[in-house]
């Protein structure tokens, strides 16, 4: 053993040990890697699966402090859509077709919360005035999902960035409700409503809801496959010096 492993580390061999190890190494981290997305798959299971199992929220009722914490959970509200505060989310589909996602605030006796109104159809030269034509005049009930926003994704995608004179910006690329929020002149939750989808939604805007699956993927075969050309590698190696004496 102690010839091998001299014979690993001697100038002949030094450069290809050296890249072994590395390459077990990374072998390591991507199986690593592939265990903290399953724990992270987990998580997202436990979390859709407790607020889907939750009573039905009414904001009307209450608007618990921890409310960011309760994504997914079924909840309802009562109000007037403020449509000089609606802004769109570009690069959405419907069937294929391109267009936006209207959001806008509803406001409450509570407060106020955004609400993903749907889908839209674009028009090359669609501008905050041509959305006014699906206004919905007096108080209006929505039902859906707790939905929280996402600003510009770590890989890809384009970051938003509000006019400096603070003008507004009226399309958005992310359905940031941070900066969002910030552009409106009074307080919103830091949620949003996706409400729930009917099949027989066919005017614009037509409401969307993602299709969840819960299952842990493939991320546990992928951690296994890692760790066995690591171990491929660790083992195999020695071996393979040692047929080199023969």
């Amino acid at each position: 053993m102690m010839k091998i492993f001299r014979k690993m580390f001697s100038r002949q061999w030094a450069l290809t040990t050296l890249l072994v190890l590395v390459g077990a190494g990374v072998c390591a981290r991507l199986g690593l890697w592939q265990l903290d997305r399953l724990e992270q798959r987990r998580a997202f299971n436990a979390q859709v699966e407790t607020m889907r199992a939750a009573s039905l929220l009414n904001l009307n009722l209450e608007t618990p402090a921890d409310i960011a914490s309760m994504e997914w959970r079924a909840a309802t509200v009562s109000g007037e859509y403020d449509f000089e505060n609606q802004i769109a989310l570009r690069n959405q589909y419907h069937t294929g077709i391109y267009g936006f996602h209207l959001i806008a605030p509803l406001r409450f006796s509570g407060g106020a919360v955004l609400v993903d109104r749907g889908w839209i159809p674009a028009e090359s030269d669609s501008t905050s005035a041509d959305w006014r034509v699906y206004d919905e005049d007096g108080e209006t009930t929505v039902t859906g999902q707790i939905r929280l926003g996402q600003g510009k994704p770590a890989f890809g995608g384009v970051a938003d960035a509000p006019p400096m004179d603070g003008t507004r910006l009226e399309i958005w690329n992310n359905l940031d409700l941070e900066k969002i929020s910030a552009q409106i002149p009074y307080p919103v939750l830091e949620i949003f409503i996706q409400p729930n989808a009917q099949t027989t939604d066919d005017a614009p805007p037509i409401p969307y809801q993602p299709v969840i699956e819960l299952t842990e993927g493939s991320h546990f075969g992928y951690a296994l496959q890692w760790f066995t050309f690591a171990t491929i590698l660790l083992a195999g190696y020695p071996f393979y010096l040692r047929k080199q004496d023969d």
